[in-house]
C-alpha cells in the first residue's frame, strides 16, 4: 500500500496544533463577510468586486503613507518602490472593472434597490486616497461625520501635506527656488499650480543626471497619476455601461459627476513640464 505522506511530497497534513493557511489569512471571517440583501444571483459579484477593491485600497494607503514619510524625511529610495507598487495595484483595479462590466443593466436593476443610499461615493478609503494625493475637499468628510473614527481619519488626511506637497518640499530642500507659499500653506486647501514649481521641475528634467533622485520621483508620480486616471476612466465607462445616466444610489449625478472628476489633475506641473521642454 503506497505511503500517503510520500504522495504529498512531505507536505504537513495535521493542523490540529499548528496555524494553517486559512488561519493565517482569517479566511473564515473573510469568506463570511459577503452578505447579499437580495436573493439575486448577481449581487455576490457586486459585493465581492467592491470588497476586493477596498482591500487593494487598504494596501494603497499603506504604501502611500510610507512613501510620503520617506519623501518628507529625505529618503527617496524606498519611496520609489512603494510608489511603483501603488501604480501596479491601480493597474489591478483597472482590470477589475472588466469583471464588473459583465453585470448587465437588467441584472443590476434586479437587486439595486437593496443598496438603499449606499454608494462607492461614501468609501472613506477612496476619499483618504484622494486627500493623500492632493484632491482636498472638506465637504467630502461630511458623509462620515456620524463616525468619529472615520471623520478623524479623513480630517487628518485633509489637514496634512499631500504626497505632492511633500515632493514640492523635496524640491525646495534640494535648493531649487520654490515659492515659500508652496512649502508652508493651509494643507486643507487643494493645491494650485505654481510657476516656481513648474520651473523647478523644468530644471530637474533639463538636467536629470544632476537631479537623478528628483527626476525618478517625478516619473514615479506621473506613472501613479497615469494609472489613477485610467482607474477613474474605467469606473465611469463601467457605470455608464451598467446604469446609463441614472442618478447614483448615493445621490450623485452618476456618470456626469464621474466625468467631471476625470478633469482633476493631481500633479499639474509634472504634466505641464512636458509642453515646456
Amino acid at each position: 500500500m503506497p505511503d500517503e505522506t510520500n504522495q504529498h511530497h512531505g507536505a504537513h497534513l495535521d493542523f490540529s496544533r499548528d496555524m494553517s493557511y486559512g488561519d493565517y489569512l482569517g479566511l473564515d471571517r473573510l469568506l463570511h463577510s459577503q452578505m447579499p440583501l437580495s436573493d439575486n444571483h448577481n449581487e455576490l459579484l457586486f459585493i465581492i468586486q467592491h470588497q476586493t477593491t477596498e482591500l487593494w485600497m487598504k494596501l494603497i494607503l499603506h504604501e502611500l503613507g510610507a512613501a510620503k514619510a520617506h519623501i518628507a524625511g529625505g529618503d527617496l529610495g524606498p519611496a520609489f518602490k512603494m510608489l511603483a507598487r501603488v501604480a501596479r495595484v491601480m493597474n489591478q483595479l483597472i482590470q477589475a472593472w472588466d469583471v464588473l462590466s459583465t453585470l448587465t443593466p437588467s441584472e443590476y436593476t434586479a437587486f439595486r434597490d437593496s443598496l438603499g443610499k449606499a454608494s462607492g461615493f461614501q468609501s472613506y478609503q477612496y476619499r483618504t486616497i484622494e486627500f493623500t494625493l492632493g484632491n482636498k475637499n472638506a465637504a467630502l468628510v461630511q458623509p462620515h461625520r456620524h463616525r468619529e473614527d472615520l471623520a478623524g481619519l479623513l480630517d487628518r488626511a485633509l489637514n496634512s501635506p499631500s504626497l505632492y506637497d511633500e515632493a514640492i518640499r523635496a524640491l525646495a530642500r534640494a535648493g531649487l527656488p520654490v515659492d515659500a507659499a508652496c512649502v508652508e500653506r493651509d494643507w486643507s486647501q487643494p493645491y494650485q499650480a505654481n510657476d516656481s514649481v513648474l520651473k523647478a521641475w523644468l530644471a530637474v528634467y533639463r538636467d536629470p543626471d544632476h537631479h537623478w533622485s528628483l527626476y525618478e520621483l517625478a516619473e514615479k508620480l506621473v506613472d501613479l497619476e497615469d494609472n489613477f486616471r485610467q482607474w477613474r476612466f474605467r469606473h465611469v465607462t463601467t457605470v455608464e455601461r451598467v446604469i446609463g445616466h441614472k442618478t447614483g444610489t448615493g445621490g450623485t449625478a452618476g456618470v456626469s459627476y464621474l466625468r467631471k472628476m476625470l478633469e482633476i489633475r493631481l500633479f499639474p506641473e509634472l504634466w505641464d513640464v512636458r509642453t515646456h521642454l
